[in-house]
């Protein structure tokens, strides 16, 4: 195994910078030197977020290698002292800020400042410490301190203030695993921008639950001794090539980075068929998810945890580890992201790019000639893992060689938990161990996918597959039919899946068609597709309006990027998708945008615990009438195969 040579150094720069490739450290801190000399700015301002503002689609397509495009960056900006959210644009090449508007009443993600002031703050607010007496702790070091957003569950007299209820766990050592013993029923209300409790609320004295929840090996020995070594090696190295952040494999040909909201993002995606460069989509990233949570007691009914626009999940992403997290020959990106002083900070490792092989691609043998034909499926994958808090999510795209592609969420890490009375049975949660819970939740993700197929002029259907009930079409009654229902405006767009259909959805361009005169598309194939279990009329239902269906699509709008608009963190609801879908544009030959939400509905077992093994989710493209025939047919035979049995092996 070998790790590959990394991008280019964080902070270089170049005379043909690609227009998406993503700002460097250099870029970053010129952006934040340039907006400290705005009026606006105080020395109670804190950097939000900075990322590259992506030049407007038209304009990218007219751009060519050598020729100038203006290259500008996205900031957000928030002045703890008086609560105020500012976004500003800045034209790097003129090193000014060109544009910035103060945004009333929002509160902007969170950022790792306020959560060390949280803590802070917490343990040291007296009405916390008594609570922890009452329970018996006097040493406070060791608890952990959870700061959680507070949704737009705000008291009377907090309104305006930037929030967070904070929760407690009482650890045993510095590497406990805290969430085993909750210290359950206290909860301190915060405010981040003044750094101080508003009040703790102490709902009740229960035990601390009596196990510990190790995940380390030390204490979940003896490990396995019959597990041989698994490893992959590319003699002649990867089959890719990696120029900055553009990717070519095969015929496939895309840009990635790393947004601090969106997280791992495709960009451009294009297929060489037969010498003619084909577009596919043009960005393809997460627009949101959420996480709410279905315990109505008052320690827990306010949870509700939008990771992309209330935490920042691309901020969050851990520096990868050959043959861990990825195996094989790898290559490596770093991502620049802004610390809240307005200094650059490098994520090393942040997308991991590499092949793997994934069993039979096809195969067919004819029993009549006495013919065999197989070839194998070799995928690409690029991926990146986050830490929100608890859980951990693998964002991982595949691309394969018959043209399809595949988004894989990848979910582990521990449990929310809570504290049980002896011999308490939790009626919204499951037991996980003696004392302990973890609460019933949702895990639901939205992608926006921007669809190109062969150009911008695009139409999206509806396919159902049906049984015909009519004996005069069906007389034994085994026929079966597609329908396909067009979908011509924003309205008609939010829908649910039905597997009972083998339901999907087609993007199509209809001035371009393929060998049997069909236009050409692809399809998106649902996987698990639960929608929010909340009631409609609920606080979380309204913030998060996407999750209640699986599919909206929406004319290009540029401005138009967030699923739950670009402020979710205790606003009322509404924003998003429910006002992009109201302007009821049509979609009918038109640049398409689709969001799909898919996810999970979580109800723990004891196996998830006291680290839960992984969970799959997510979705496949796949060509439907894009090609003339199988696109994989070229794909040669394997140079190489192996037969063995307890004699060993015959390699040839």
């Amino acid at each position: 195994m070998a790790q590959l040579a990394d991008s280019p150094a964080a902070g270089s720069t170049s005379p043909r910078v690609h227009p998406l490739e993503p700002l460097t450290s250099a870029e970053i801190e010129q952006t934040t030197a340039a907006i400290r000399t705005a009026e606006w700015f105080t020395s109670t301002t804190r950097f939000v977020s900075v990322n590259l503002q992506e030049p407007e689609k038209s304009a990218l397509a007219a751009w060519t290698t050598g020729s100038s495009l203006p290259r500008l960056a996205f900031a957000v900006c928030l002045d703890r002292a008086n609560g105020r959210t500012y976004e500003a644009t800045i034209d790097l090449g003129a090193n000014a800020v060109i544009d910035h508007r103060y945004v009333p009443g929002v509160q902007p993600t969170l950022f790792e400042d306020e959560f060390m002031d949280a803590t802070a703050a917490v343990k040291a607010h007296p009405d916390w410490q008594a609570a922890m007496a009452k329970r018996g702790i006097t040493e406070f070091a060791l608890v952990q301190i959870d700061p959680w957003t507070t949704g737009n569950f705000i008291s009377p007299g907090d309104e305006g203030r930037r929030m967070t209820r904070a929760l407690s766990y009482l650890r045993t050592s510095p590497d406990d695993n805290g969430y085993a013993r909750p210290i359950e029923g206290v909860v301190a209300f915060v405010d981040l921008n003044r750094g101080e409790v508003i009040r703790v609320e102490d709902y009740g004295v229960r035990p601390i639950p009596p196990n510990a929840g190790s995940y380390y090996p030390a204490d979940n020995g003896p490990l396995r001794e019959d597990i041989k070594p698994l490893e992959i090696h590319q003699s002649e190295g990867p089959s890719f090539v990696v120029e900055g952040h553009e990717i070519r494999w095969q015929k496939w040909r895309f840009r990635v980075s790393m947004h601090p909201l969106d997280g791992l993002v495709i960009h451009t995606v294009t297929y060489n068929d037969r010498g003619n460069e084909r577009s596919i989509l043009y960005r393809a990233g997460l627009a949101e998810m959420v996480v709410p949570y279905g315990d109505p007691s008052p320690a827990h009914y306010w949870k509700n945890a939008f990771d992309g626009g209330e935490y920042g999940i691309g901020k969050l992403v851990n520096a990868l580890e050959l043959g861990c997290d990825c195996l094989g020959e790898i290559r490596y990106f770093d991502a620049a992201f802004v610390e809240p002083n307005g200094s650059a900070t490098v994520a090393k490792n942040a997308i991991c790019l590499h092949e793997e092989d994934f069993g039979i691609l096809w195969k067919h043998v004819d029993g009549r000639s006495d013919t065999t034909e197989v070839r194998r499926s070799r995928r690409l994958v690029v991926s990146s893992i986050h830490t929100v808090g608890n859980y951990e999510y693998g964002f991982f795209w595949y691309f394969y060689q018959d043209g399809s592609m595949q988004l894989e969420v990848k979910m582990t890490g521990i449990l929310q938990t809570q504290g049980l009375m002896p011999g308490e049975v939790p009626a919204f949660g499951a037991m996980i161990a003696p004392q302990l819970a973890a609460p019933h939740h949702q895990h639901l993700f939205n992608f926006r996918l921007d669809f190109d197929i062969d150009g911008t002029a695009n139409e999206l259907h509806e396919l159902d597959v049906e049984g015909v009930d009519d004996p005069a079409i069906s007389p034994h009654g085994n026929a079966m039919v597609q329908v396909a229902r067009k979908l011509s405006r924003e309205s008609d767009g939010p829908r649910m899946n039905d597997f009972t259909k083998a339901r999907s959805w087609k993007v199509v361009n209809p001035a371009v068609t393929n060998i049997v005169g069909q236009p050409v598309g692809y399809r998106l194939v649902p996987g698990a597709t639960p929608a929010m279990l909340a009631r409609p009329d609920s606080q979380i239902a309204k913030r998060a309006a996407f999750a209640t269906k699986n599919l909206w699509a929406t004319q290009y709008e540029p401005s138009e990027r967030r699923a739950a608009g670009d402020y979710p963190n205790q606003h009322v609801g509404g924003a998003g998708l429910p006002e992009f879908v109201a302007k009821d544009r049509s979609l009918d030959g038109e640049d398409l945008v689709v969001w799909y939400t898919f996810g999970n509905a979580h109800v723990a077992r004891p196996e998830d615990w006291p680290v839960m093994p992984t969970e799959y989710l997510g979705f496949h493209l796949k060509p439907a009438g894009f090609f003339d025939r199988n696109p994989a047919l070229d794909v040669p035979p394997s140079a190489a195969a192996c037969h063995c049995d307890g004699e060993g092996c015959d390699c040839k």
